[in-house]
């Protein structure tokens, strides 16, 4: 993907509220925060190879964390 938008038909696009683009620029920006620290993690792994398994945690714990945030979130989740 490229950083510069696309080129716009003005006349074909429906503008959004001006709430509505700020919110699509904040999900864009978190959207590239987390784009950059896959790619930082990469890069580490590539340079330095794959981390100890002492020094992983286990893909059940991380599960087991991210449904307890969702839970929080939304109680009917769970």
């Amino acid at each position: 993907m490229s950083d510069q938008p696309a080129p716009a038909d003005t006349a074909a696009r429906q503008q959004l509220e001006p709430a509505a683009a700020d919110a699509v620029r904040a999900y864009a920006a978190r959207t590239r925060e987390s784009a950059d620290q896959l790619a930082a993690v990469l890069e580490d792994i590539a340079a330095n190879g794959l981390p100890a398994v002492e020094d992983c945690t286990p893909w059940e714990e991380l599960r087991e964390a991210h449904l307890t945030r969702l839970a929080a979130q939304r109680p009917a989740v769970a």
